[in-house]
Order: structure tokens, then C-alpha cells, then sequence
């Protein structure tokens, strides 16, 4: 397998600098940043590290970036990609339990999960924690499906689910945060085999700046993949 780790960054300061430190030099995984219009010289300090960089001009949405991710794995003959945040929360010590189900050949899109066994997420604060449980109860009634945690970003999957023409990424309305459960419920409704494997998400201790999802626009971006497809509004 050839696996491309991505990092989505925008503004992440100091967050990023001490997530950079814990990838090991050893990875059987090529990585690649891409900078969503940080304007706190993210980029700069990334490729001055010696990492690979897409950026985007101006801020553009998680799947913007996961887009630019999958375009620049089909020009650079990748078959698997991780997805993860550069905020701090996910582990890079843990991305071998994302790929390593695809390398069995046992699952073709893997979901983190902080609730299996094995799994954590210190810090993690109240409301979040009821609203992440409330969501994944109504996904799993929409998809049939008994997953644990939908919404961690920490994900991989096949590259090769991309060329089913039963899913289109290039859609203008999936930007945001509409690509993450886009690809979930279309990984899923397709026949796919989607795994949940254990994951940490470690939140700030004082509890301050630990998401970016902006109240009502990004729950919105978040919640309208689901009716859209479920009601056929959206293709």
C-alpha cells in the first residue's frame, strides 16, 4: 500500500509545531500538509521544516482540503489516505490502527472512534461529549448502522471507493465540513466495508479554543449531508 498521511492546518500556532515533534522518522507513510489560508505562518514554518505544503489562499473549508488531498494523491499514485486535524487532538503514534485493517484487506473506509475500547478523550467537555452521542444515535438510524463516534475527523480510507460514480467529491455544496459525512454516508450506503477502531481525541485541559466548528453555520454544514442524501435533495 502506498498510504499519504494529510494534516489539515489552519491557525493551529504552537498546537502544530508540538504535533509536527511526534512524527516518527521512521513512517511507513509519506505526509503531506495542507494549509487552509493560515495567516499565522503555518505554511512558512512547515516548509522551512523540510514538509510538503499545499496551501490555499484563502480559507477554504475541511473538504476544500481533503479535495486538494485527493487530488494530489491520484497525481502521485497513492491508493490509501488518512485524514487528521493539526490541532493536537489526534496521535500520529496511532495511525498504523487506522491502516492496518485496509492492509488486511478487512475494511474499506476506517472511522476513529474515542469510545471503543482502547479509545479515550480526556478533557473532553460536557456538551460536546452529549452532542457527539446524540448525533452518532441518529446516523446510526439513518445508516443502519452501529457505529460509536461519527464525528471524529481522525479517518482513512481506499482510494479506490473515489471512482465508484455513485460518489461525487466535486460538488460545490461539500466545502466544509459536508465532505466528512458526505464520504461517511456514502461509503456506507454503497456497500463498503466501514470500520470504527479505537482512537485517542485529547482536548486542551483548560477547556479553551478546542474547536474551530463555528455554532449553528458549522452545525449546519455538519448536519445537512444527512438530509440532503437521505431525502435525495443531493446526489
Amino acid at each position: 500500500m502506498k498510504i499519504l498521511v494529510t494534516v489539515l492546518a489552519f491557525n493551529e500556532g504552537d498546537k502544530l509545531k508540538s504535533l509536527v515533534g511526534r512524527f516518527p522518522q521512521d513512517r511507513d507513510y509519506d505526509l503531506l500538509f495542507v494549509d487552509d489560508g493560515s495567516t499565522d505562518g503555518s505554511g512558512d514554518y512547515l516548509k522551512s521544516s523540510g514538509f510538503k505544503v499545499i496551501r490555499h489562499t484563502i480559507n477554504s473549508g475541511v473538504g476544500a482540503g481533503i479535495r486538494t488531498a485527493i487530488e494530489y494523491c491520484r497525481k502521485n499514485g497513492y491508493n490509501t489516505i488518512v485524514i487528521m486535524a493539526a490541532n493536537g487532538k489526534m496521535l500520529p503514534e496511532e495511525i498504523s490502527r487506522l491502516t492496518e485493517p485496509l492492509r488486511a484487506d478487512r475494511a474499506d473506509y476506517i472511522q476513529g472512534s474515542r469510545y471503543l475500547k482502547g479509545g479515550c478523550s480526556p478533557n473532553l467537555p460536557l456538551f460536546r461529549r452529549l452532542t457527539i452521542k446524540l448525533f452518532t444515535m441518529i446516523v446510526n438510524l439513518v445508516l443502519g448502522w452501529r457505529g460509536t463516534d461519527v464525528t471524529c475527523g481522525f479517518r482513512a480510507y481506499r482510494l479506490s471507493i473515489l471512482d465508484d460514480p455513485r460518489i461525487d467529491i466535486t460538488q460545490d455544496w461539500l466545502g466544509r465540513y459536508e465532505m466528512e459525512y458526505y464520504l461517511h454516508y456514502k461509503a456506507s450506503k454503497c456497500g463498503y466495508r466501514v470500520m470504527e477502531v479505537p482512537v485517542s481525541m485529547v482536548y486542551p485541559e483548560d477547556g479553551q479554543n478546542y474547536s474551530k466548528i463555528k455554532p449553528f453555520v458549522g452545525w449546519w454544514s455538519m448536519i445537512r449531508p444527512w438530509i440532503f442524501l437521505t431525502l435525495g435533495l443531493k446526489k
